[in-house]
């Protein structure tokens, strides 16, 4: 919206010119999306604690995640105020990408939402019936999929990147429906499942996000999309004030959910951040990077994957408990440890991820 009343106002007065560079605006994102979460965060976290919102703590787990037992959970309504606010302040709303980015934030927002007030609220432990959950997900991921394909210029914006390899981007034809369901969908859950420990899916999340904007803004610049050997793809670059607007969002939400976390995300978060990080990988043609520089995300998701099917095929278990930072805990691994290392193991894979650019 800002970026409208600058180029309204750029012909009364030229300085307004420089709102129109993409630079600034993720700069602004990014400071914007962090003050409002800054801000609001006290008073939001006080206004769950009235209405009783807390975390509800399993007896099975750390004996260390007792205490935590009551903590004010849903706070991840404060991290999508905080993006949605900033895009609208700050992004090309005549941008269809940047609206169906929007559209997963808050679309799987409300799912987490829903999740979340059954959970502690309504006291109901099985919160949204998973069936549900997954069909909601789907409706959403499949709804964004054929808009995407049908509404699609470019072949580029529906063909696989392969990374590492230069001409290697066969086009997908109809099976980029089921790239995409699979994107949003299964990077929603696996967030979701990474955020159990204080600040353990937001940092990985906002690495993650900061790497896609790199993605995004060379994929939607012609010279550097030709001297890397990239797709260009003009409407991507716009998707760099999403990206650092989820970068601001994140860091103002650790800034009470680093351990011993103020508050957690919940659902509400999770399930919005990862899902809106698939999208975003989905139209910056980074499917599979995505894997790699979320790799923190897919370990936990496989160990959930491998714990269950091991339990049910030989009725034994593999780690001590599932998720794996659960595993390390039991271990004895303090969880300010297990937090950081696994921080430390998620920069590494964006930094891989990034190098994908150049080694082709």
């Amino acid at each position: 919206m800002l970026m409208w009343l600058a180029d309204w106002l750029k012909q009364y007065e030229p300085g307004f010119f420089v709102f129109s560079y993409l630079t600034l605006r993720a700069i602004l994102s990014t400071l914007t999306a962090l003050v409002i979460a800054i801000v609001i965060g006290p008073k939001m976290i006080r206004w769950l604690q009235r209405l009783q919102i807390g975390q509800t703590v399993r007896d099975d787990g750390p004996q260390s995640h007792l205490s935590k037992a009551g903590t004010p959970t849903m706070g991840g309504l404060l991290i999508l105020s905080a993006i949605v606010i900033s895009v609208l302040l700050w992004g090309d709303l005549t941008n269809r990408y940047v609206l169906v980015t929007l559209a997963v934030v808050i679309g799987y927002g409300i799912i987490g939402f829903v999740d979340d007030y059954r959970k502690v609220v309504r006291k109901d432990s099985k919160g949204l019936i998973a069936r549900w959950k997954y069909f909601w997900q789907s409706v959403i991921a499949l709804g964004v999929a054929f808009y995407l394909y049908a509404s699609s210029t470019l072949p580029q914006e529906t063909s696989l990147l392969v990374p590492f390899f230069k001409e290697v981007m066969p086009q997908l034809g109809l099976f980029y429906l089921v790239v995409v369901y699979f994107a949003v969908v299964g990077t929603s859950n696996a967030v979701n499942l990474t955020d159990g420990l204080d600040g353990l899916a937001i940092v990985p999340t906002i690495l993650v996000a900061g790497a896609l904007s790199i993605f995004a803004y060379v994929t939607g610049n012609f010279n550097f999309a030709t001297y890397l050997n990239i797709p260009h793809i003009p409407l991507t670059s716009e998707l760099v004030i999403v990206c650092t607007a989820i970068v601001g969002a994140g860091l103002g939400f650790l800034w009470f959910n680093t351990y011993p976390a103020q508050v957690f995300m919940g659902d509400v978060g999770s399930l919005a951040l990862g899902g809106t990080l698939g999208v975003l990988a989905v139209l910056v043609r980074q499917e599979i990077v995505l894997i790699i520089m979320g790799g923190v995300f897919v370990m936990e998701t496989v160990s959930v994957i491998l714990q269950v099917g091991s339990f049910k095929l030989r009725g034994k278990r593999i780690f001590r408990m599932a998720p794996i930072h659960h595993h390390f805990e039991l271990k004895g691994w303090p969880e300010p440890r297990v937090i950081v290392r696994f921080w430390i193991i998620s920069l590494i894979l964006v930094l891989v991820g990034l190098a994908t650019l150049k080694l082709r």
